[in-house]
């Protein structure tokens, strides 16, 4: 089925600023999306879209009859950050902002399920949208709502998310299959030793020393275990201890990210993780433990859902506004999604067209393009109807 969902995605553009607008300005942390739901929720309503809510502030709609299902997914929670913007319609909410474009995901979603509903009775099998909380936060909102069974009943053939980019031009969309982020999992390290007096560091067994060294050897992983056709990012990015200038203290902590796009390396580097860490700091007499709190596992696409979702592209909006994706060592929790039916997670150019560079993504100043959800919101319906149709 081939419909012009941009030229109506145009027309909506004025209401989808008018929804991203209030979500902007109420922004909620995850799982705490209260509010949020609640308007996800009226507002399907008002296009009388049957839902259910799931996993605490999640809402799963359905749009369509028949045997055949596609899915499509947006995130709605936002991030510990106080915004700098200076926008009239800057977050309301002390210290929480949508610095990293949920709003827009979750608008564009909205605007999808409106265009969908308005053609449903030729779509020829079921849409089911996926208002999805908790993306920023580990275990993840994905997890939670799979758990919940928002893949059965009916299972979906393909699920189909995006993400808007300050990196790339307003309404380009860019496509990878394959690995396109890798898993994330956090690192919090423990190193005990026996706090003295800095002017008498022998009476005592020095964490900061055994840390010092255990920071650099830990790096050996990633040089001479890991294969190095295999990418992966082993970083420590944060190191506490001790309060005063004249004494060497008892505990020192760390904190760091492991990354890669292969479980094999993953699981490898949890086992080295734990054993190294123990037994470097025995030399130092000290005692060490790492708790890996495992995260996200890699976001791969689908190769066959890439080229369509590329293909679906290319005929709604030319082949100059499709673009490669390189992979990035990021991390995205729609990743469990990929990991249990066929997906393809996108990126959406949201800078200016008038600027060179914008904030990143996580920034205080993040304000992507607003018209960058005229193509997102018409590629997730026209990615829905084909891959019905068809």
């Amino acid at each position: 089925m081939k419909i012009d969902f941009g030229k109506r995605a145009q027309e909506l553009f004025p209401a989808m600023q008018t929804l991203r607008r209030h979500l902007h300005q109420y922004p909620e942390l995850s799982f705490q999306e209260v509010e949020t739901s609640a308007f996800i929720q009226h507002h399907l309503s008002g296009l009388s879209v049957d839902y259910r809510v799931i996993a605490g502030t999640g809402v799963l709609a359905h749009i369509g009859k028949g045997s055949k299902c596609v899915a499509l997914r947006a995130d709605i929670d936002a991030l510990p950050i106080t915004e700098e913007t200076g926008l009239e319609f800057a977050s309301r909410t002390d210290g929480v902002m949508h610095a990293c474009g949920h709003d827009t995901h979750t608008t564009m979603l909205l605007a999808a399920a409106q265009m969908l509903k308005e053609h449903e009775s030729s779509l020829g099998g079921v849409v089911k949208l996926l208002f999805q909380p908790g993306e920023e936060k580990v275990p993840g909102g994905a997890s939670l709502m799979i758990a919940e069974g928002a893949l059965t009943d009916p299972i979906p053939s393909v699920i189909f998310g995006q993400h808007i980019n300050p990196a790339s031009p307003v309404g380009e969309v860019s496509f990878v299959s394959g690995p396109m982020m890798a898993s994330a999992d956090e690192l919090y390290w423990t190193i005990t030793g026996t706090g003295a007096h800095a002017a008498q560091p022998h009476l005592g067994r020095d964490p900061i020393f055994a840390a010092a060294g255990l920071i650099h050897h830990l790096q050996s992983f990633i040089t001479r275990r890991r294969n190095p056709l295999e990418p992966a990012v082993l970083t420590i990015t944060s190191i506490h201890g001790g309060s005063a200038t004249n004494i060497i203290p008892d505990v020192v902590e760390l904190k760091g990210t492991l990354r890669t796009f292969a479980t094999s390396v993953r699981e490898d580097a949890w086992a080295f993780l734990e054993e190294q860490t123990k037994q470097y700091c025995s030399l130092h007499g000290c005692d060490g433990s790492v708790h890996i709190l495992k995260g996200y596992p890699p976001l791969i696409n689908d190769e066959q859902s890439t080229d369509f979702a590329r293909t679906v592209a290319v005929s709604s909006f030319g082949e100059h506004r499709v673009a490669a994706f390189e992979p990035k060592m990021w991390a995205e929790d729609f990743s469990f999604y990929s990991h249990h039916i066929p997906a393809c997670f996108w990126m959406l150019g949201g800078r200016p067209a008038d600027t060179a560079a914008m904030p990143g993504l996580h920034n205080p100043k993040f304000s992507p393009d607003e018209t960058a959800m005229i193509t997102g919101s018409a590629l997730l319906a026209s990615v829905a109807a084909e891959a019905l149709s068809r």
